[in-house]
């Protein structure tokens, strides 16, 4: 059982000694996580399960099965054009976007097991633990790729109904794991189950040297979420209530949309296309594709453990922005000068498919992004559904496209995005600027708490 809500007020005075004497910090290393352990298994495990059912699906597979290597669905489907390639593409994230549009009141209504892990990790590691989801799906671009590679070679409609059937496996494993994972310990709260939500974060948080520091961050849950029902409504006006909600929205948003205006999901979803405008063709194009997943997840795993929660969010932002455009410039240049269906420089072309595979790297490792929101969808279809048309009407000047929205995207970070390395959810106020109450870890006491609880009546 956990203190009753009142005994935080109580035991103020008594945190303050025992965190002074524990020299805990609002960010603590060693005392409230001692690794990735500590984190719930089922968490990491419907996390794998969900990005490589989502990844495999929407990206991966698909780039492979509308490349002409899959010649078997070209005459099944009677040689698709560009059109008709796009509308296939883009109709699985114009699926994404009816679901992300219900996400926000499900997630409000049933509860929000799908983004628990952004909720239960540490400041000082979300970086890291978020930052899996990334890897994750560049192990289902992995995983997806070189299905994708090995099914070029049959010589039946096996060829693209088998890669299109895999991506079942993964997406009953996810219906099945959810049943395993904990609801959100803020979720929780916003009900009123207090005493489950206590258990939730002492079973993934809690042991003997971080007693006290888990109080307070569990103080700091109520204290927030109470303060936020008693004066504010949960209403769509509210993202632009206020200055502080304005740019709260705008953030979001822009995330999505940078994240998508880099390109990424160009070369996600059609890169056998890109290698063949370099003069490439037969089943090298679907293994230079895995091999490219597969720096994916090793850059990504890099950065993640070993830079992201040391560097912060805005520099990566700005560094792959950069990297983005130069690579991408350099693409253009090599297929401007060299490029074609027929070419047979190879050095051109070696040098075409390194630039082909940074971009990618460079993108994985721009950051978190945690909660997947309707308006990516909508850029998605955009881009998905034009991407086929540019690449034959626009060739290498289809880079330049988005040469300049990387551009645009590291002006817009540099000038309006807010660093978050080290905050908690709740000091996410303090950041955008609309901080109403103290927050219990950094004043090492409870606030706005005053209602009794069932625990403590019981004990």
């Amino acid at each position: 059982m956990h203190p009753s809500t009142s005994a935080f007020s109580q035991y103020a005075h008594r945190l303050r000694v025992a965190c002074d004497e524990e020299e805990l910090s609002p960010n603590p290393h060693s005392q409230l996580y001692n690794s990735t352990g500590s984190i719930s298994s089922r968490v990491l495990y419907e996390d794998v399960i969900e990005r490589l059912r989502e990844r495999s699906r929407d990206s991966g597979i698909i780039g492979s099965v509308v490349s002409k290597e899959f010649d078997k669905f070209h005459e099944y489907f009677h040689q698709p054009n560009d059109d008709i390639i796009g509308a296939i593409v883009s109709t699985f994230a114009g699926g994404c976007f009816f679901g992300a549009a219900a996400a926000g009141w499900l997630a409000n209504s049933i509860g929000r097991k799908r983004t628990v892990q952004s909720e239960i990790a540490p400041p000082h590691m979300r970086g890291l633990l978020t930052g899996l989801t990334q890897w994750m799906i560049g192990l289902g671009f992995l995983a997806a790729n070189w299905v994708g590679y090995g099914c070029q070679f049959l010589k039946n409609d096996g060829q693209w109904r088998i890669p299109l059937a895999i991506q079942i496996i993964p997406a009953v494993l996810l219906l099945l794991g959810m049943f395993f994972l904990p609801f959100s310990p803020r979720w929780l709260i916003a009900q009123g189950r207090e005493d489950e939500a206590w258990a939730v974060v002492q079973r993934l948080h809690g042991n003997l040297k971080n007693e006290e520091f888990t109080k307070l961050e569990f103080a700091e849950m109520v204290e927030q979420i109470k303060y936020e029902k008693a004066n504010y409504q949960t209403k769509f006006s509210d993202l632009w209530a206020s200055k502080a909600m304005i740019r709260r929205t705008l953030t979001g948003m822009a995330v999505q949309i940078c994240c998508q205006f880099t390109g990424i999901n160009v070369s996600a979803y059609f890169q056998p296309t890109l290698y063949r405008a370099l003069g490439l063709s037969g089943p090298k194009v679907l293994m230079i594709t895995g091999i490219n997943g597969a720096l994916g997840v090793i850059v990504t795993g890099v950065f993640i453990t070993f830079i992201l929660d040391r560097v912060g969010r805005k520099p990566p932002l700005i560094f792959g922005a950069i990297g983005m455009a130069v690579c991408l410039a350099i693409e253009a240049a090599i297929n401007a000068k060299w490029g074609g269906e027929h070419s047979t420089n190879r050095a051109a072309q070696q040098a075409g498919i390194a630039f082909i595979i940074g971009p990618p790297s460079k993108e994985y490792a721009t950051g978190e992004i945690e909660d997947r929101m309707t308006d990516e969808y909508t850029r998605s279809v955009l881009i998905s559904q034009v991407s086929p048309i540019g690449m034959t009407k626009l060739g290498y000047r289809f880079y330049i496209v988005f040469v300049v929205t990387n551009i645009v995207n590291g002006l817009i970070v540099i000038a309006f995005f807010p660093e978050t390395k080290g905050k908690s959810l709740e000091e996410m106020d303090e950041v955008f600027g609309d901080q109403a109450i103290p927050h219990a870890l950094e004043t090492k006491a409870a606030h706005n708490i005053h209602d009794d609880h069932s625990s403590e009546k019981a004990a």
